[in-house]
């Protein structure tokens, strides 16, 4: 954010002789927090952790918030990805540079059947950006014919026995995929009772938010994660940042608690006068070189987050160059419709909802010798392209384990149907073989159809074939039974039809003349 500002208050086309201002703020993880610091902003009550001597000459007149990384508490957001704040009714001011929810959760639904799993089961966080982002995902699964044995559940701060129960749920299904819609956070403190309770084989499916995290990597030292797949914002780059950021220095370090507490977490060092010892080794001076320091906020792959921060920065200051542009020419509610292109080519607009375009990275989980996990990108998806060319660049390649089955049931094959088991999900049923007489040419058929009368089924019940047309022998008992009894009431018919006794007999025996004769009539 800093380097933005900085550059924005360098440049001489955008906001001309308008500098940009900024106040920071740490809210600790906490949405209460959060929540009192954005409403004491727009309200104009400011929250003073600085020196009153601060080189200000007017009051500060907040524009913009940008932020928080959660959806609960943010205006600007760079990884708010909650569907919910897409409803202009609810949250009218509200912006984004990271895509929905609802295009993440989707795009998850069409991952997971591209593998073919269609029985899941799923852990969210109990929040709006978990409970939402399911909420779309099972809505989604069900149209596709993706069934989930379970949805549970879970925030950081549930006590322990909240946590087993989930693990007895895992261990007691037959799902062998598991999707997290997750915030890092409380994938961090499952991770950890899973690792305790050896819940290792199962294929994880991540949200954005703990898919690409190199610190949960970190503690996935029982491997429980090995093979994960999920999406990710796609990687970009900004020129200059990873120098601006390298080259700080921190000064007046009295006067900015939040970047002297972040200076010390970073050296382990104090700018307290203190005796040197195992805890608080030296001393801190302001001038410490950050090129030697490897963690998060270092970490220069974390630039596609740090990229949506910059472009929300840029973003703001765009919209007050339009309306300082406008003067008084311009109506007083007018909608403003930002559109721009950053200096590395990469544009930056939002729709009718606030949300920008949706593209990810499908990224898989792959352990290496070392014990280290990289993050490789094996596929992309984009849902601009039209419906059912979603993953139509997908490229599956190097995946570190070999694909895991997910089924309730196996496809019932040729010459069965199904048959759903009774309460029990519709991708969970049995395969009856067809009767006698019928038959079922496709895998998966519900019902089986019934041969023409002069066909029949099969052995293996999946084609109609001819009847074949059956001979009796003279030799067979069979054949010389019913020859016998053919021959025996012809004559007896004969005889008694012929005889002066019976009435017919004069018809009888012009018929016989005739058909001795040839004759027709």
């Amino acid at each position: 954010m800093l380097f933005a500002i900085e550059e924005i208050n360098n440049s001489t086309d955008l906001l001309p002789g308008v500098s940009l201002g900024y106040k920071m703020y740490d809210t600790c993880g906490s949405i209460a927090q959060s929540i009192k610091v954005a409403l004491a902003l727009m309200n104009g009550n400011q929250i003073i952790f600085t020196a009153p001597e601060a080189p200000c000459t007017k009051p500060a007149q907040v524009q913009a918030i940008i932020g928080e990384t959660s959806s609960s508490p943010c205006m600007i957001s760079h990884l708010a990805t909650c569907a919910c704040l897409s409803d202009k009714t609810k949250y009218p001011s509200f912006l984004r540079t990271i895509p929905s929810d609802y295009y993440q959760s989707r795009a998850l639904v069409y991952l997971v059947k591209y593998f073919r799993w269609t029985w899941v089961g799923a852990i969210r966080t109990n929040d709006d950006y978990g409970n939402k982002g399911m909420a779309t995902f099972t809505e989604t699964a069900q149209q596709l014919g993706i069934c989930l044995e379970y949805s549970v559940s879970f925030f950081r701060t549930d006590p322990y026995e909240k946590i087993q129960k989930i693990i007895d749920i895992i261990k007691a299904s037959t799902s062998k995929v598991i999707v997290g819609f997750l915030s890092h956070f409380d994938m961090d403190v499952l991770l950890h009772e899973f690792s305790l309770n050896n819940l290792t084989g199962y294929q994880w499916v991540g949200s954005e938010s703990w898919i690409f995290d190199s610190q949960t990597a970190k503690m996935d030292i029982h491997h429980i994660l090995d093979g994960a797949i999920g999406l990710y914002i796609p990687k970009s780059h900004v020129t200059g940042l990873k120098e601006f950021m390298l080259n700080v220095k921190l000064l007046n370090s009295s006067n900015n608690d939040l970047f002297t507490e972040f200076w010390e977490a970073l050296f382990n060092c104090k700018f307290k006068e203190l005796k040197s010892t195992a805890e608080n080794p030296r001393e801190c001076t302001g001038h410490e070189d950050l090129t030697g320091v490897q963690n998060s906020f270092t970490d220069m792959s974390l630039m596609p987050m740090f990229n949506n921060v910059y472009k929300g920065v840029y973003a703001v200051a765009h919209a007050l160059h339009n309306i300082l542009n406008c003067n008084k020419t311009c109506e007083k509610n007018r909608i403003l419709k930002i559109y721009f292109k950053t200096k590395e080519g990469d544009e930056v607009y939002f729709d009718e909802n606030g949300d920008p375009a949706a593209k990810y990275e499908i990224i898989n989980w792959q352990p290496r010798k070392n014990g280290i996990v990289e993050f490789v990108t094996v596929g992309l998806y984009d849902a601009s392209l039209s419906p059912g060319k979603h993953l139509s660049m997908v490229i599956i390649v190097h995946l570190s384990i070999q694909v895991p089955v997910s089924v309730c049931s196996e496809k019932c094959p040729p010459g069965t149907r199904k048959v759903l088991q009774k309460g029990r999900p519709v991708c969970c049923y049995d395969c009856i073989r067809c009767a006698e007489g019928e038959i079922s040419n496709t895998t998966d058929s519900v019902t089986c159809l019934r041969c023409p009368p002069e066909f029949w089924s099969n052995e293996r019940r999946d084609t109609c074939i001819k009847k074949e047309a059956v001979f009796l022998s003279y030799e067979e008992i069979m054949g010389a039974l019913l020859t016998f009894v053919c021959v025996l009431l012809c004559c007896f018919f004969f005889f008694f039809c012929t005889s002066r006794e019976c009435k017919h007999s004069t018809l009888l025996r012009s018929c016989l003349r005739c058909l001795a004769c040839g004759q027709n009539d």
